[in-house]
């Protein structure tokens, strides 16, 4: 299967600096606000004097307004190894030979993570006439992932990255001040070379239509 070259790494996203991380309940309703689409850009608000300086990275990025990880168009991402839904433990060098989604989202159950989910779930008959598999990641446990998975009837994997190490290895770039995990999409071809990289937090089924863009188109 050939893939048509994709015009840039990744979507524009908002690089605001960030600001301490919340904790607990706080965090958790943090999340489910992030999760849920959004048109704000997020005028107004202003940095801190006291807060830390920006990471040169996210520095870099405000002044273009992208985003790009360590994983880039054209590179082989570092295998990982992570347990399902199930407890089973999964490799990403398991699916090669076919194309492969990687999807990162922020929680379990948030609004805008299940729309997600579920739009993956309605597409999946596509994606699998495409050769393609779908994978997702969150840092939930697998426990979370399950009860996910059969509350909302998903037929693809979900992968278990507490401590979000696969996360920190990809350089997928966090949202919302830097607090809370972003959401980004991945399409791996057949050799396991990333060809084409989504991301957009606010509208979470845009990342289904993107993608089967790219695998349709050959």
């Amino acid at each position: 299967m050939a893939f048509t070259p994709s015009t840039a790494c990744c979507k524009p996203s908002l690089a605001l600096a960030p600001r301490a991380s919340s904790r607990g309940s706080a965090a958790r309703a943090q999340a489910a606000l992030l999760c849920t689409p959004s048109t704000s850009a997020f005028r107004g608000l202003r940095t801190p004097a006291s807060a830390a300086p920006a990471p040169r990275w996210r520095r870099s990025a405000a002044s273009t307004g992208i985003v790009c990880g360590k994983v880039s168009k054209g590179s082989v991402p570092p295998n990982f190894t992570l347990k399902d839904q199930n407890g089973k433990p999964v490799s990403l060098n398991k699916f090669k030979g076919k194309p492969v989604v990687v999807y990162f989202y922020p929680a379990d159950e948030t609004p805008g993570c299940t729309k997600q989910a579920c739009a993956f779930r309605d597409s999946y008959e596509k994606f699998k006439k495409a050769g393609a598999e779908v994978i997702g990641i969150s840092g939930d446990d697998a426990a979370s992932h399950k009860a996910f998975a059969q509350k909302y009837r998903l037929p693809f994997t979900l992968l278990s990255d507490e401590g979000n190490r696969v996360r920190k290895e990809w350089g997928v770039p966090a949202d919302l001040f830097g607090t809370l995990p972003g959401r980004q999409t991945y399409v791996l071809d057949k050799q396991g070379v990333v060809q084409y990289i989504y991301n957009n937090q606010f509208q979470p089924e845009k990342h289904i239509g993107e993608t089967l863009k790219i695998l349709q188109s050959t």
